[in-house]
């Protein structure tokens, strides 16, 4: 399930001892829009405009076929002995480090950009006693989206691979992302054009964290973080619409779909039966219990 892509210029292309593509880059849409060239996304390195040795890659992608019931995404280990990932592209290899930004680089000696800026925010508000003035540039939230494009592909290759607590680390990061953009925007545009993707992003959150959940045999853990993600896309539907958009979202079908597989339905019966307690809890001014009977039926609307 992939959401549009508003826009799409290309890539700057990976070191080659980095994660990056062995080929040709994928043209698979991403659920958030990619970038233009952005220089602050990339490290201070002399080499980085350097090219690499020539590789003739047949053998390489002729020893993993693509087709078929083959699986497209695998895990690896480095010449380093670091883990990474790689996608089988028709064309090439993707090949994306597992921890940091998913091209190995490190910009401004952070491990991520989205890091970097943080910390420069942080900065400024210990400094300043406020973020008031604080801003991005539409540069920086576009070398933002960039790096973002690349954790979205690489969180979904690890949700292929069953590799959930990585997923929950790349799609809150991301949420982050999102956040920052959302409130340090300098433009209009670059403030708003995340949230069309935060459905798809918070709904692979919480399929990751309810996959989590029942391998630990806590199918209660797996409930609540579905519910969760339904409560969070419910008040981004409230507050950014389209009206209506939370029934049609294809995400909040899906997290239905798994919580009425983790819990029966509750009958029209004992529906009625908490409607009813809830007018009696009213009537006696039992607040405390009405908001919790309130939150009761609530739940039952998601």
């Amino acid at each position: 399930m992939h959401e549009p892509d508003p826009n799409n210029p290309d890539h700057d292309s990976p070191h080659p001892s980095e994660g990056g593509a062995a080929g040709h880059h994928s043209d698979q849409k991403s659920p958030v829009p990619e970038a233009a060239n952005a220089d602050s996304s990339h490290s201070s390195r002399a080499d980085d405009t350097a090219a690499g040795p020539e590789v003739d890659l047949t053998e390489t992608l002729r020893s993993w076929p693509i087709g078929g019931n083959r699986p497209t995404v695998r895990m690896i280990r480095t010449a380093t002995g670091e883990r990474a990932v790689q996608v089988r592209l028709e064309l090439g290899i993707l090949q994306l480090a597992l921890n940091g930004r998913p091209d190995g680089r490190r910009p401004h000696g952070a491990d991520s950009l989205l890091d970097w800026h943080i910390a420069r925010l942080e900065a400024y508000r210990r400094s300043a006693g406020t973020d008031e003035d604080m801003h991005l540039t539409s540069k920086d939230c576009d070398a933002l989206r960039n790096e973002g494009v690349q954790v979205y592909h690489r969180y979904v290759a690890l949700f292929a691979l069953e590799e959930y607590e990585a997923v929950v680390r790349d799609t809150g990061r991301n949420l982050r992302m999102f956040d920052l953009c959302r409130d340090f925007g300098a433009s209009q545009g670059d403030r708003t054009v995340l949230e069309q993707f935060r459905p798809f992003v918070v709904m692979m959150r919480a399929r990751a964290e309810a996959a989590i959940g029942l391998a630990g045999g806590d199918g209660r853990q797996a409930l609540l973080a579905v519910e969760r993600a339904l409560a969070e896309l419910r008040t981004h539907f409230d507050d950014h619409g389209p009206m209506g958009g939370f029934e049609q979202s294809s995400e909040v079908t899906l997290l239905r779909g798994m919580r009425d597989a983790l819990v029966p339905r509750l009958p029209a019966s004992q529906r009625s039966e908490l409607e009813e307690r809830l007018r009696r809890a009213v009537d006696a001014e039992n607040f405390e219990l009405a908001a919790i009977l309130r939150d009761e039926l609530r739940a039952l609307d998601y």
